[in-house]
């Protein structure tokens, strides 16, 4: 008589098999540290990009197998998304622990140096956290005018009155347009020699006028042209809300003689709150990547510098290619703590309504 002993299967992260996508993961992550630490950067991105290609395979043989069929019709989809925006955040979140500059071939790992540089170094300290400072002051200037803005908009169109769709149109024009193209026009309407602006206030006081020659004039012109651009899009997200009110509400409102005021915060106003946040939040995170407008208007001048030009510069100009890649995640952390802020204050409104 003979006996035999069942040997205990493998644990499910150590099977070896073409659909353990969990295995996969965990070998392509170590692999690609290891590769991004040791391996020269042109060696090391060919690895990555073979690590990412096994773990994709993985999930495809794993859905097939499992037939997740709706899964594999996605997998175009996502990745196209890896390759287009996952793959190179991943990769510059990586070349930020890295001292690399790319106009240089040398690259050598420094951990947190690039952090600690941007936050505590003397010279580069001080005009990150003045960039930074300009950006909200023109995050809470240009978020309010366009919030205000374009909530009168959507006010005045909700009601029908003559010409109103060609109105709406025009109106609607500037979201339209490329940021290029409006500031390009800025840079004329702004212009002291021939500008329309220059030529009303000259006419009026018989003096040259220059927008652009102060602080205060700068942030005035920037964060007007961006209000021109974008009010529109908070216009059309509160529009939406106003004309999904019924209109019964109204009716019974008028017949109990409920004042106008006291019509919009109780039927109104919970009908575009939500849209109102919600424009909130989009218009407050476009907000804090502003930099095409001023380096179109003030190219930075007059102490008009937002982090985001200080990063093209940095990156750009500058070459510091680790460096503004630093920059660029710790505005990406700033950016996730403002949603999540948003979000927080949003639930808390819900469940307390």
């Amino acid at each position: 008589m003979t006996s035999t002993t069942a040997t205990a299967p493998p644990p499910p992260l150590m099977r070896l098999s073409s659909d353990n996508w969990k295995l996969a993961i965990l070998v392509g992550l170590v692999v690609s540290v290891i590769a991004g630490a040791v391996l020269p950067a042109a060696a090391s991105f060919w690895v990555i990009g073979a690590m990412a290609a096994m773990v994709a395979a993985a999930f495809v043989v794993n859905a097939y197998r499992r037939k997740y069929y709706g899964g594999l019709l996605v997998a175009p989809a996502i990745a196209v998304l890896f390759v287009m925006n996952i793959f190179p955040l991943l990769w510059s979140l990586g070349l930020s622990f890295f001292a690399y500059q790319s106009n240089q071939q040398s690259i050598r790992f420094v951990g947190l140096a690039n952090y600690i540089k941007v936050l505590t170094n003397d010279i580069a300290a001080p005009a990150n956290w003045a960039a930074l400072v300009n950006t909200a002051m023109f995050v809470i200037l240009t978020v309010t005018a366009q919030m205000v803005v374009g909530f009168l908009l959507a006010m005045l169109f909700a009601k029908q009155f003559p010409l109103r769709k060609y109105l709406l149109i025009l109106v609607l024009t500037p979201m339209m347009l490329s940021v290029v193209a409006s500031g390009v026009f800025f840079t004329y309407y702004y212009d002291p020699t021939f500008g329309i602006l220059s030529y009303v206030v000259n006419a009026i006081t018989g003096g040259q006028f220059i927008l652009m020659s102060s602080k205060v004039g700068a942030v005035t012109g920037i964060v007007f042209a961006d209000a021109w651009m974008w009010s529109p899009f908070v216009m059309l997200l509160v529009l939406a809300g106003l004309v999904s009110v019924p209109k019964y509400l109204y009716e019974a409102a008028a017949i109990d003689r409920v004042s106008k005021w006291r019509q919009f915060w109780t039927i109104t106003f919970p009908y575009i709150r939500g849209l109102l946040m919600l424009a909130l939040l989009f218009r407050t995170i476009e907000a804090f990547k502003l930099a095409d407008l001023v380096i179109l208007l003030t190219k930075g001048g007059n102490d008009t510098m937002t982090i985001s030009y200080h990063l093209i510069r940095i990156a750009n100009e500058q070459n510091k290619t680790s460096e503004g890649a630093a920059i660029s995640y710790l505005m990406l952390f700033m950016v996730i703590v403002l949603t999540n802020l948003y979000l927080y204050i949003a639930n808390r409104r819900s469940q307390g309504a």
